[in-house]
């Protein structure tokens, strides 16, 4: 007996109405056994970095491990030329630049932010990769930005390994979303984020 599963592929979860497109969440977007060896090839080809940052007048670590790459660039590290085709094939975009997070564990996160807009192309969307543990992503309206009946609503969304969460350029403008800490996680994440940058 075929399961309804292999049946049916999950739906896309609308987080965010807007103009061209809001927030969606696409679960099981990439194959498991795929996610899985993109997964272990970013950790093991990724030169990670550890930045710092300035908080309250003194310098401190940003609290995940970073890296970027260009789509055309020389030094492309496996997975990512695979993982650029199926995503801009996945959501129809000409995605060119991937800025890559490791959350190491728990105590890992990203504050509420919107991403900077002034170097990407208008209208095009990002779309960001989850691979490894389950993370929860929080969304919140911005204060004032006209939002409507959803104003100052936090949206929480379960982002599953081999999901696609894909927010409008719009939603930059009215929305922030981030990845609060979690306790009594051990397990490592990695985030794909594709970008359509300009010039």
């Amino acid at each position: 007996m075929v399961s309804q599963q292999a049946l049916f592929a999950p739906e896309p979860v609308a987080l965010l109405h807007d103009e061209e497109g809001g927030i969606r969440y696409l679960p099981e977007s990439i194959p498991a056994d795929t996610a899985q060896a993109w997964f272990e090839a970013a950790l093991r080809n990724v030169g990670w970095l550890s930045q710092q940052r300035m908080m309250y007048e003194r310098e401190v670590a940003v609290p995940r491990l970073l890296a970027t790459f260009a789509r055309e660039a020389d030094d492309l590290p496996a997975p990512l030329g695979e993982a650029f085709e199926a995503v801009r094939a996945l959501v129809g975009a000409p995605f060119n630049r991937v800025g890559l997070n490791l959350y190491r564990d728990g105590s890992d996160s990203v504050a509420l932010h919107s991403d900077k807009t002034e170097k990407l192309v208008p209208a095009q969307p990002i779309a960001i990769v989850s691979l490894g543990a389950t993370r929860r992503m929080s969304i919140r309206p911005k204060a004032g930005a006209g939002a409507g009946a959803g104003a100052g609503r936090i949206v929480h969304v379960e982002l599953e390994a081999g999901s696609c969460l894909v927010m409008s350029y719009a939603s930059q403008f009215t929305h922030e979303h981030g990845i609060p800490k979690l306790a009594g996680m051990t397990e490592p994440r990695i985030s794909l984020a594709f970008r359509c940058f300009s010039g």
